[in-house]
Order: structure tokens, then sequence, then C-alpha cells
């Protein structure tokens, strides 16, 4: 009996096993987390400090929006033509004149005293002259003189000639006065050849200085024309009709050659001068057109002159009017232009937002089904207008993005929603 009463004990699992296995469990919870989980950085956002938009399949009209200022069609400027001391005003800058108004008298006393030597130059040339052709014509009377004289001796021995041939036959004259005869007649007729081939010679000479004296005064009386017209440049005259924009100089300012006095504005027409950034600069060509609003109006420009220098990030294009021009513009006002480079095609487009001052327009936030979380995502963005962004790889229409700045966001893989309520 006592062998059957005898207690069975009762085998149990040792609680050091319950250990390791609960630490096993969880090891291998983590293990599956840090392989399989969400790794991703996370940053909580309350949706109240963002902004979100969906991308929408549309129209895009490839335009910009610039700024222009209204000038004048054609701008003359005033310059000093010839130097001087400024010494009256007689039109006021902001006045209209009219061609051939004086607006400044100069004077200049060097230029009077260039033209007063030139002039004493000309009438010394001018006395010369009729020096010489007093001379000239002295010499030519003496030469008609000495041909007479030489003409009529050669009549008086010709005459003597033909009475020594009678004489000589009846030995009434000796040889040799027959002899001197001949000699001085037919000397006689070698002088008067010389006599007007010098003649000849001389007159020729005469014509020809005379001419030479003649051109050479009338050279200096041009020049002194020249120059005596220099004083009308001392005269600034308006040379079209217009408003006198600029006037610079000052009574008593010493003004040189070639400086700018100020400048004429002609208001027939006006234009508007535009200032576009250069990264348009090759888009940017003639014959682009453009519109704004003014007055309760639309009013249509086009593109007809581009200056191609850069300066401070931008470059400058003239924009004229295609159709009515207001009558209550103004120089100097300004307006918003909006500028067609291309025509209107179906796009994939985003909304402008902050975002692209901080990705350059690589990447966004989009959000998630659920709403709750936005994943960074890259995208890549084509042409742009002051609305939207064309969207060329990345997104998909009817996806909402963050498109307000990131600044604050870091670079964090998700966003996590919150509502701030």
């Amino acid at each position: 009996m006592e062998g059957m009463d005898r207690k069975i004990e009762k085998k149990g699992i040792d609680r050091k096993y319950y250990w390791i296995g609960g630490i096993s469990l969880l090891l291998l919870l983590a293990f599956i987390k840090i392989i399989f989980g969400d790794t991703s950085s996370k940053l909580n956002v309350d949706t109240e400090k963002i902004t979100i938009r969906e991308v929408v399949y549309d129209k895009y009209q490839d335009y910009i929006s610039v700024n222009g200022t209204v000038e004048p069609i054609k701008t003359i400027y005033l310059d000093a033509i010839e130097g001087g001391r400024v010494e009256e005003l007689l039109i006021d800058e902001g006045n209209m004149v009219q061609k051939g108004d004086v607006i400044l008298r100069l004077s200049n006393t060097n230029l009077l005293l260039e033209i007063s030597n030139n002039e004493a130059t000309v009438s010394r040339a001018i006395n010369d002259l009729k020096a010489t052709q007093i001379n000239l014509e002295n010499q030519k009377i003496n030469s008609e003189t000495r041909i007479l004289d030489l003409q009529y001796q050669l009549l008086q021995l010709k005459r003597t000639v033909e009475q020594n041939n009678l004489l000589i036959k009846g030995n009434h004259i000796s040889k040799e006065e027959y002899e001197y005869a001949m000699e001085q007649y037919e000397l006689t007729i070698k002088q008067l050849e010389l006599q007007k081939q010098k003649y000849q010679h001389d007159s020729l000479y005469m014509r020809s200085r005379i001419r030479a004296d003649e051109e050479s005064i009338r050279r200096m009386q041009k020049n002194l024309e020249l120059v005596s017209d220099r004083l009308e440049n001392l005269y600034i005259k308006a040379p079209v009709n217009g408003e006198l924009a600029s006037l610079n100089p000052e009574i008593g300012e010493v003004v040189s050659h070639g400086s700018r006095i100020g400048t004429i504005n002609i208001l027939d027409s006006y234009k508007m001068r535009v200032e576009i950034d250069e990264h348009y600069i090759a888009r940017i060509n003639r014959g682009l057109k453009g519109d704004f609003a003014f007055a309760g109006n639309n009013h249509h420009l086009i593109i007809t002159k581009v200056y191609p220098e850069v300066r401070n990030g931008t470059f400058t294009v003239d924009m004229e009017f295609t159709s009515n021009i207001p009558s209550q513009i103004r120089i100097g006002q300004t307006a918003r232009i909006r500028l067609e480079l291309g025509a209107t095609e179906d796009a994939l487009l985003l909304p402008k937002g902050g975002f692209y001052q901080s990705t350059g327009g690589q990447w966004v936030y989009v959000l998630a089904e659920s709403g709750n979380q936005a994943v960074k995502r890259e995208i890549r963005i084509g042409r742009q207008n002051p609305r939207y962004y064309e969207v060329i790889e990345g997104l998909q229409q009817g996806e909402k993005v963050i498109i307000s700045n990131y600044d604050n966001f870091g670079n964090m893989d998700k966003l996590i929603l919150k509502d701030s309520k």
C-alpha cells in the first residue's frame, strides 16, 4: 500500500526558457521591421501652413508677364556741333518746339577770330589776283606793241630790199649795202616770229595763272563760307517738331564740341520699352505680340526691335502699338504686358508656387491617396508662364502636390499632414 500511495511529482518547463523565447521573438520582430519596415525620414506638417494644388491637363498658354514703360516713338538728340559758352536759354525743357526754333545761344570768341583771319586772307588773295591781272595785262600790251613795231620795221625793210634789188642791177648801190639790207630784213622776220611765239606762250601762262588764282580764291571763299556757317551752329535749333524733353546746359556753362545738350521727343506716336529676363533671350524675336489692359480696354503691341545686350540679368525690347493708342497714356507710365512666346497647346500643368525656389523644379511632395501624408518625388518641368509649369515627367493628372515653399521641410522623404484643429 505504501508503494501505491507514493505521490508522483509533475515536471514543468524552466522559466528561463520563457525569457529566452520572448527576447528572441522581440529580436525577430525588430529584425523584420528593419528589413521590411519604413525607414524614410518624416516630418509632421500643419496643413494650414501649406498650399496644395491639383495637377491638371489643360491648354498651356505660352506667354510671360513683363513690365513696359511708355516712351515716345522716337527721341532726337541735341548735340553741340560747335563748342562755346552758353549765353542765353530761349526755351525751357518740357515745352513744345517747332522745327527751326532757337533753343539756346552760344558764343565763341576763337571762332570769330578765325573768321576774321580768313576774311583777311581772302581779301589779300583777291588784291593779289587783281595786281597779277594788271601786270599780265601790261605784259600783253607790251608784247602786242613789240609785235606791231616789228611788223612795221619788216614792212619798211621789205620796201628797202625791193628797191635794192633794182638798184643793185644798175650798180647804184654796193653789194655790201645790199646784203646788209637783206640781213636786216631776214633778222626782223625771225624776231617777229619769236615775238609772236612769246606772245602766245605768255597768253597761255597768263590764262593758266589767272584760272589758278581764281580757283584758289574760290576755295578760300568757300572755306570762309563754311567757317561763317559755323556761326549759325552757335544757335542750337530744334531739328523737328516735338517736346523739349531735356535741356542740360546752364547759362555761363562752356559746352564742348559734340557734347549732349538735350533731347526732343516726337509725340506723333508712342512705344513701350520692355525689360525681359535674360532666361528668355533665345525665344524673343521681332514680330512677337503682346497686349495689356489700360483705361478699361485691351491694347495690342508687337516687338519691333530687340536690344541683345544684357544688363543686370535683363535685356530690352521695343514694342509698338498695333491697335489704337489710348489718348490718356503719358510718357513714363508703366503697364503689365502679356507677351506671347508661342501657340497654345494641350499639356499637363502644375500651378506655380514657392516650391520651385527650394527644389529648382526637380522634385515635389505628392499627396498619397489617403491625403494624410506627402511623399517626395522627382519630376521634370518644361516651359512656364506666370500661372503654370509644364510637367514633362513624374506627375499624372489629378494628383495633388504641395506647391508652397519647402525651406522649412529640410530634405525629408515624407511629410505627415495633420490638421491643427
